[in-house]
């Protein structure tokens, strides 16, 4: 079995419009699909769903599974970005800072998603690691 690439990350959320107004209008990120339950939007190469579950509860931060979902940005969008997340009060988990080579900042979304902005790469950061 031969992967090519990265598809797509799908996030449970516990309420879908709100979820899709920090998506859309603090990430910028473009809607593609609105369902019921769900929804599709696009950044760049990313393509991200969310689905609704309501009821359900949060991971807790001490359980296994997925740690945070980074997206690529270019560094000459990172200030703003940095600055907009700030703005819109989200809360920051971690940094800005230069950590593997790049730039990065962690940020939580309404249900306490670990998300992140990097400007790095892997190559940039393994000779860290090396």
């Amino acid at each position: 079995m031969r992967v090519t690439g990265f598809n797509h990350v799908t996030i449970r959320v516990s309420h879908l419009e709100e979820s899709l107004a920090f998506y859309q209008d603090i990430l910028q990120m473009e809607l593609v699909h609105r369902g019921r339950t769900d929804a599709y939007l696009e950044w760049g190469e990313a393509w991200v769903c969310l689905v609704e579950k309501k009821g359900e509860k949060s991971l807790a931060e001490s359980s296994l599974g997925v740690d945070h979902v980074a997206f690529t940005i270019d560094e000459e969008d990172f200030d703003r970005a940095v600055h907009r997340l700030h703005t819109c009060r989200v809360p920051i988990v971690r940094g800005p800072e230069e950590r593997g080579g790049g730039r990065v900042i962690n940020f939580l979304d309404p249900d306490h998603t670990q998300l992140e902005l990097n400007t790095g790469n892997l190559r940039e950061r393994m000779k860290v690691w090396v």
